[in-house]
């Protein structure tokens, strides 16, 4: 008798320590899954992006050291969810995945400006003080940054509300956190950030006020250029750097709609010929020109349709639509790489890990 429970306790000793162990393993199958699919995959998908080439020609005789070449990345439409529309585990899901990709892309790419091209907030037209302090305090966390990379965020209708919700409080609001200007220059090249919103042509007092500066901001950059130096408009104006500005704002301009659009992340076939409503899906085609006839830009990136598009406009000036960042408006966001210089500049796009593709890992996994 003895000896069968001295065998069953054995047995059920061995029995408990094969349970244990399988339970161990399983943990860190668990625990191993997760970190690859949260964090180590963010790694694996930007590693693979290259800062694209420009020429890095001198400006004038071969004595002349090289434009310096200044590494910039955009995004757009990050959407972080207010306390009205955004359940807590869409927030938590959406925001760890933008925290991620942006902390891993400051870390491998080494950027030195990361503009936001507006919406960065999803609530910021109709949220309180109190939530609107909230979500600024997460957007700070998930898009901290080192000193030695510049964060530039443009203003986007979902920040300050379209133009019929806009008011001065609300944008100032908005710049008190971000700082909102509208010039920007960094090794000669300039930068125009446009409140697009404001751009809605009807007299309204943020609309002069804006409109005023970008005229005054024009003129100062027209005169910069080496040919207008000796006309008579533009005696005792401030210089700024020659070179042509590069436009940055929320709304695209004008364009019939996306049916032109290529690529894997241009909107959805369904989608394309459906007509764009000016003042609401994109600027109407007197601000668009407007714009185009003041600052003569070189380069113009926008965002607020979420998906990609390169358009030409007067036939020579590209305009690139950059896609959303936040996986709950795509299932492959992405963001733009720029290698810029003062006289030319060079793109190529980043993606993301795709969302389809970590659920399939997830449910691979449950079911080998």
């Amino acid at each position: 008798m003895t000896k069968y429970r001295l065998l069953s306790r054995t047995l059920n000793f061995f029995h408990f320590k094969r349970k244990n162990w399988f339970l161990l393993k399983f943990g860190f199958f668990v625990f191993a899954l997760i970190v690859f699919c949260e964090y180590i995959i963010y790694y694996l998908v930007i590693f693979q992006c290259r800062w694209p080439e420009v020429k890095t020609v001198a400006s004038g005789n071969k004595e002349q050291t090289p434009e310096p070449v200044l590494k910039v990345i955009f995004l757009a439409d990050t959407h972080l969810l207010g306390e009205v529309n955004g359940h807590w585990l869409d927030k938590l899901r959406r925001e760890w995945q933008m925290e991620r990709a942006f902390q891993t892309a400051l870390w491998l790419l080494q950027p030195e400006v990361a503009f936001i091209l507006g919406d960065v907030f999803d609530e910021g037209k109709w949220s309180s003080p109190e939530a609107w302090a909230a979500d600024v305090e997460r957007f700070r966390r998930m898009f901290r940054h080192p000193p030695h990379t510049q964060l530039i965020v443009v203003v986007g209708n979902h920040d300050i509300g379209f133009h019929y919700e806009m008011n001065t409080y609300k944008l100032q609001r908005f710049k008190k956190v971000f700082d909102f200007g509208e010039f920007f220059s960094i090794k000669g090249i300039n930068f125009v950030m446009v409140n697009s919103v404001a751009m809605e042509g009807d007299g309204c007092n943020i609309c002069s006020s804006m409109e005023a500066q970008l005229i005054k901001l024009s003129h100062l950059l027209n005169c910069s250029r080496q040919e207008n130096h000796s006309s008579p408009k533009c005696f005792g104006v401030q210089q700024l750097s020659a070179s042509a500005p590069i436009l940055l704002q929320h709304y695209p301009l004008y364009r019939r709609s996306d049916a032109e659009c290529t690529g894997e992340d241009s909107a959805p076939p369904e989608k394309k010929n459906i007509l764009f409503q000016e003042r609401y899906d994109v600027l109407s085609k007197e601000a668009s020109q407007k714009l185009l006839w003041w600052f003569q830009p070189r380069l113009i990136l926008s965002g607020h349709t979420h998906s990609a598009c390169e358009v030409l406009h007067d036939g020579k000036i590209p305009e690139i639509s950059v896609p959303s960042f936040s996986w709950r408006n795509r299932n492959n966001p992405s963001f733009i790489m720029g290698s810029i210089t003062s006289v030319d500049y060079s793109l190529s796009k980043c993606f993301l890990p795709l969302e389809h593709t970590v659920l399939t890992i997830y449910c691979t996994a449950e079911n080998p």
